[in-house]
């Protein structure tokens, strides 16, 4: 019973950051729009610049780290070695603790120096508040790694929601108290940015009311046992291996932070005003949330996967791991396409709905097609992650981000903002191709079947050219394009209900997916009900 208890664990757990994985991503996702409605687009600009490294501090105390320490801790505990996985606790949390601090260190003192080179020395107040993160992050991720290792979920996922919670509260209520009182635009950034540390430290007070409540503590003593050999093997494992899923899992966060560095200061280069390239690069920014939120299914199946494949890996079920793997890459390229061709077809209400304007809506018509380009990527990297193939995603997005700079530098000066749309996209398609092919290297087989492909595409040519019909008819017949937000509110939800009905009737009726493949999509039971009835 006791294998089968444990397995029952293994999936409950699974679940429950899966869900917390969910709606962490929506509120990071959904609360910019407020904040930009708040603050404007200018304000928005000023957040966004530095968000990039608080989105950093993130990944490294939920993504990367913790799933590396609880490995090894349930490791030692499955030894039965007890001392040995609380050494691996204490060592672990010196580490980051020195890590912490050289980010600390580093981010403060640059901060001056940061804010010059990305052309705007304002910024170096608010580096300064987020660099306080850093600090808090090693507690948050030793215990998350203590709780995952012992199969315990429940911390995790509670201190995800509540930190993610009280981050935008403390960012909604500061950008509006400081609107309010006429406040310089980048006091509401240093207050949004201040966000980020009330956050950290409701995630780390969770964690240790959860660590109290078990009567657990840590004798540091007993790591002085450890031989110099085995500190060392379990340093190697946190820097090699948590730093390689660190970076996998700062995809976006990373081709965000080349268009801090560098974008704004092109913008001015290439003739633009400083308000003016802070008002551009601010309804760019407009992409950020749109993304986020189109690429959120695709995280929550990339989360399930990796155990899925490690098992199966180890298993030796070469067949079952075959069609895990093709079946992951199918639902990322059909929900991805939906989304993107969808968002693509609607974005002119959908960007005044919740910006307040339609300014720039080429430009995010454009960022669009990186929710689908990002879905697969994130799938593929989960399966490199599963089948023990850690280094290479990261590499790849390291090799990504040096291409977004370059792509800035020589599209942002000619076509401005739609330059560096243009360069995410190009960035995005290369780091995509490069995982394929490694992907199909190790498995030996074809990935996407030419049936399936032809019937995405039907199906999303399909949804958009009804889309374009209804946009424009409503737009002709109501003049929505002149009338308000509400006006573009209903239109574009409407939009977005029509869309998703044609193309889940198209993909269900091309009978491209198992039962069991569909029942992974969102709302995939209710979606099974829509199957056409067989003899």
């Amino acid at each position: 019973m006791k294998p089968e208890i444990e397995s029952k664990q293994v999936v409950k757990g699974a679940f429950l950051l899966t869900v917390a994985a969910i709606i962490t991503k929506i509120l990071s996702a959904i609360y910019r729009v407020p904040f930009q409605n708040i603050a404007g687009d200018i304000g928005f600009y000023i957040y966004q610049q530095v968000y990039p490294f608080y989105g950093a501090a993130v990944v490294l105390s939920t993504y990367g780290f913790p799933v590396v320490i609880s490995k090894l801790y349930a490791e030692k505990m499955s030894l039965n070695d007890r001392d040995g996985a609380n050494q691996l606790l204490v060592i672990s949390f010196f580490f980051l603790l020195l890590l912490g601090l050289i980010c600390f260190f580093g981010l403060y003192t640059g901060a001056d120096w940061l804010s010059r080179l990305m052309g705007d020395s304002n910024l170096a107040p608010l580096f300064k508040v987020i660099s306080l993160v850093f600090l808090i992050f090693p507690f948050i991720s030793v215990l998350r790694g203590y709780f995952q290792g012992k199969n315990d979920m429940v911390p995790t996922a509670v201190s995800q929601i509540g930190e993610q919670t009280v981050r935008v509260a403390t960012i909604l209520t500061l950008a509006s108290v400081f609107m309010a009182k006429d406040y310089p635009l980048y006091f509401a950034g240093a207050g949004a940015v201040f966000g980020s540390v009330t956050g950290a430290l409701t995630s780390a007070l969770i964690l240790w009311l959860f660590l109290k409540k078990k009567n657990k503590k840590f004798v540091f003593t007993k790591a002085l046992r450890l031989t110099r050999s085995q500190t060392a093997r379990m340093i190697k494992a946190l820097s090699i291996e948590g730093t390689a899923i660190c970076i996998t899992g700062m995809l976006l966060i990373i081709i965000q932070l080349a268009d801090s560095l560098n974008l704004y200061s092109l913008l001015i280069v290439s003739g633009a005003g400083r308000e003016e390239a802070k008002v551009l690069k601010g309804i760019y920014d407009r992409g950020q949330p749109l993304i986020q939120l189109g690429t959120a299914p695709a995280t929550s199946l990339s989360l399930t996967l990796v155990p899925l494949i490690s098992r199966e890996k180890l298993k030796a079920k070469k067949d079952l791991l075959l069609e895990k793997i093709k079946s992951a890459i199918q639902i990322s390229v059909i929900i991805g396409t939906g989304a993107s061709v969808g968002l693509w077809s609607i974005i002119e209400p959908t960007n005044k709905m919740l910006f307040e304007n339609s300014e720039g809506s080429n430009v995010l018509a454009v960022l669009c097609f990186i929710i689908l380009l990002s879905s697969i990527i994130i799938t593929l990297s989960s399966i490199l992650q599963g089948m023990g193939y850690t280094l290479f995603p990261a590499l790849t997005i390291l090799a990504g981000f040096a291409l977004k700079l370059m792509g800035n530098l020589i599209l942002v000066p000619s076509f401005g903002i739609m330059g560096a749309a243009m360069a995410s996209l190009a960035t995005f398609a290369f780091i995509m191709i490069l995982l394929m092919v490694k992907v199909w290297m190790i498995i030996g087989t074809r990935l996407l079947s030419a049936r399936l492909l032809f019937v995405v595409m039907l199906a999303a040519g399909v949804m958009a050219l009804i889309l374009h019909v209804y946009i424009t008819f409503s737009d002709r017949l109501f003049f929505i394009s002149e009338a308000g937000r509400i006006a573009s509110a209903i239109q574009a939800v409407s939009a977005v209900g029509l869309g998703g009905l044609v193309y889940l009737w198209i993909i269900l009726r091309g009978h491209i997916l198992k039962k069991e493949e569909i029942a992974l999509l969102p709302l995939g039971s209710k979606l099974l009900l829509l199957l056409p009835k067989r003899d």
